[in-house]
């Protein structure tokens, strides 16, 4: 039975190390599946059962342990960048502004609670198990994750602060949606009134998507003027798909030439409609099925996944005057954009062409449009990415005042590193494109990997920390560090800045980057606001949790 005894027990072993981590991983999301009044810890209960399972002995080699909790974080924050990062900058503009700040309100005041009841509960020497509390608080793995390796640079030998995480993080789940629902009730919310004010807002602002439409030409100034001529007077972008001129349908290009009775098929940005229309004349019907096309037109939806295209403008490719086709749309991630000149293609759009059967034919061509070819994951740039995310990492910043240079170590680095891949990688003919369950796969694949290690490791003195140390005051000062800052900004935000409830209660679900918050708001709003406010501010949320986990402990445990 020795070979049962060297599975279980031996920490040096590659066969017990796989099948306690198996073990862990698999018992958590389990675990993780099962819900307390609506709400589950998903899964986080890797952690708990790691600790467990360190507590009653089982563990592993403290090196190899160290390097799966470190290579696990290094792949679960790639992966967030690269899913945040085309979103990161375009959600500072007009609107996004407000709730960005309002998030980043949020993110200080814990940081502000933290040192506040570190001052007047605790020794210094406390600080890094007041990081591991902050970062349960607000139910953020990643920020624990560039916490514990920023502690790794200075040297610490003290608890493992993956105990005040534990302590704080049942809490934190539970306390963001409780103060959730006590903004409800200090502001006397009214879901119904919420509700119907959001409709008006939406009816009032026209959203910047495609719009199409029928007009018949009919300002005499545009007699004889070609299309390019036509869109630079009127300095408005539209694509005219079809034009019905002397009783034939063709595909217009640049130079084709407008007569007053003409009739076109108009896509252009909703926003811009009626300026269009009051240019060139009034809307008509068009049947373009009964019209006399001079050669058969096909609408169709072609796929992008010719490496090559990436990072080209539609203006860079002449559809029209090459190719004889009009893009009228590009759909990204399940979102219609306007086909303006300037838009950067990237792997992964579809593009909306009208044209003949066989010109569409060779525009799918050279696209590419292979489904297939999407399917595999490109390898190549994510360990690019991870490899010059390390090397940004290790430099070392010297910041005046402080006589150890900070780095942004094996966390700030490949974060940094794969937003900027994400939303500039094209400009580098990098492409980015990962399909949405890779991305997914591999980033849970690194969160569970580094939670089971954490968990391993904190095993031992978990108990004693919480029975015998400050656990208890851990899960208070947690609890405060979670529900202050969300009472305090979302009185700010609801007051001052009259955010609708549906919006904030996703805001406070994305500046927590909390998850089970958002599906509780979904639940309750029964409409798209709450994932608006979710994706708004959840990059720069997100970013500066993890930075600031790493800034506190290099500024204040150095």
């Amino acid at each position: 039975m020795n070979w049962l005894e060297n599975l279980l027990f031996n920490p040096d072993s590659i066969a017990h190390i796989v099948l306690l981590y198996s073990f862990v991983i698999a018992g958590g999301v389990m675990l993780g599946k099962l819900k307390m009044s609506g709400v589950s810890l998903g899964v986080t209960f890797i952690l708990f059962v790691g600790i467990l399972m360190g507590h009653f002995g089982f563990t592993g080699n403290r090196e190899i342990l160290n390097f799966i909790q470190d290579f696990g974080l290094i792949l679960f924050v790639y992966c967030i960048g690269l899913q945040v990062g085309p979103s990161f900058f375009s959600s500072f503009k007009k609107g996004g502004v407000t709730m960005n700040l309002i998030a980043t309100g949020v993110v200080m005041l814990n940081i502000v609670v933290m040192l506040g009841l570190w001052l007047a509960l605790f020794d210094p020497e406390d600080l890094p198990m007041l990081v591991g509390v902050l970062c349960g608080a607000v139910t953020n793995t990643p920020g624990l994750g560039a916490a514990s390796e920023a502690l790794g640079q200075t040297g610490y030998t003290g608890p493992d602060i993956a105990n005040g995480y534990a302590c704080a993080y049942p809490l934190g789940v539970v306390g963001i949606i409780g103060a959730t629902i006590l903004l409800r009730y200090l502001c006397r919310v009214n879901l119904t009134k919420e509700e119907e004010e959001l409709k008006r807002e939406e009816e009032a602002n026209p959203h910047v998507k495609p719009h199409l439409m029928h007009v018949e030409v009919h300002n005499d100034a545009l007699n004889g003027k070609t299309l390019m001529a036509v869109r630079e007077f009127l300095n408005r972008d539209f694509v005219c798909s079809r034009i019905l001129q002397n009783g034939h349908v063709n595909i217009p290009t640049r130079d084709t030439i407008f007569h007053v009775g003409d009739q076109l098929f108009i896509v252009c940005a909703e926003d811009d409609a009626e300026a269009i229309i009051a240019f060139i004349g009034r809307r008509v019907e068009v049947d373009w099925e009964k019209q006399d096309i001079d050669s058969p037109l096909v609408s169709r939806r072609i796929l992008v996944t010719q490496a090559r295209m990436n990072g080209k403008s539609l203006g860079q490719l002449h559809f029209s005057s090459m190719y004889g086709v009009n893009v009228t749309r590009v759909n990204r991630s399940g979102m219609d954009l306007f086909a303006n000149p300037n838009l950067k293609l990237q792997v992964g759009d579809r593009l909306m062409v009208v044209g003949p059967q066989d010109a569409v034919e060779q525009v799918a061509h050279k696209m590419g449009n292979s489904l297939k070819r999407l399917d595999h994951p490109n390898i190549v740039t994510i360990f690019v990415g991870i490899f010059l995310g390390i090397l940004f990492g290790s430099l070392p910043i010297a910041l005046p005042g402080i006589p150890t240079p900070i780095k942004l170590g094996l966390a700030g680095g490949p974060l940094i590193v794969a937003i900027l891949i994400a939303r500039f990688g094209y400009k580098l003919k990098l492409v980015t494109y990962t399909t949405m369950s890779a991305n997914l796969m591999l980033r849970e694949i690194g969160l569970a990997l580094f939670l089971a290690s954490v968990g391993i490791k904190a095993g031992a003195n978990f108990v004693q920390t919480v029975v015998e140390g400050d656990g208890l005051l851990y899960v208070g000062c947690g609890f405060l560090i979670t529900v202050i800052p969300i009472l305090v900004m979302g009185l700010v935000a609801r007051l001052k800045y009259k955010l609708n409830y549906f919006t904030l209660m996703g805001l406070i679900a994305g500046s927590t980057t909390d998850p089970p918050a958002l599906a509780y708001a979904n639940q309750t709003a029964g409409n798209d606001a709450p994932a608006v406010g979710y994706t708004t501010v959840y990059p720069l949320a997100m970013f500066l949790r993890i930075l600031t986990a790493q800034v506190i402990i290099l500024l204040l445990c150095g």
